[in-house]
């Protein structure tokens, strides 16, 4: 997902770049040893032409995530999409597996993560059964993410079984401000 306005930024998380390479292309790698189709959702699908992915727009724009989740299950192959935003740097194969396992187990319309009381609305599978759900909201008032897995036939991984893939949480980690940034730099900078 690579539709946000990016107010917290100030400027389009898309072309957010760490080590001189874009983010989205580091996020896009990553995903693709894993999954034969990525689609990117983007309002701006040029920035995506020399790359081995397909893209597509919101088709009812303006709407927020929800939108973009829409959009991805309507362009979808496959049963489930799994729903990643541009400004999430890091990937778990094992938990994405492991979701995919769960769902086999369990079919449900989404599988999502829960940190407490809180949901995770990426890093997470949305089911095509959820297009006309999605349709009702977005063409409605009610475009929360959290809403719409609350009232769905929604698989949620309590975060004591998510810790087990990601003890320090940093699956879910985002760079939606400078200082995120700044804190993800550094820890790279560690890590080296």
């Amino acid at each position: 997902m690579a539709g946000g306005q990016s107010r917290r930024m100030g400027f389009d998380k898309q072309l957010l770049q760490i080590g001189g390479l874009r983010l989205i292309y580091h996020i896009i790698a990553q995903l693709s040893r894993s999954f034969d189709d990525v689609l990117v959702v983007t309002r701006h699908p040029e920035l995506y032409e020399e790359l081995p992915v397909r893209v597509t727009e919101d088709i009812i724009p303006g709407r927020g995530p929800l939108s973009g989740i829409h959009a991805a299950l309507s362009e979808s192959t496959s049963e489930y999409i799994y729903a990643v935003a541009c400004d999430m740097p890091n990937f778990n194969d094992a938990y994405c597996q492991h979701m995919m396992q769960r769902l086999e187990e369990q079919p449900s319309d989404a599988c999502v993560t829960r940190f407490g009381s809180w949901i995770e609305p990426f890093h997470a599978f949305y089911g095509r059964a959820l297009i006309p759900t999605l349709e009702e909201r977005l063409y409605g008032d009610n475009t929360s993410v959290h809403r719409l897995l609350d009232e769905s036939d929604t698989l949620f991984v309590a975060e004591a079984e998510a810790r087990i893939f990601t003890p320090d949480w940093s699956l879910f980690f985002n760079l939606n401000t400078r200082e995120k940034i700044e804190e993800y730099m550094h820890l790279l900078r560690k890590q080296s």
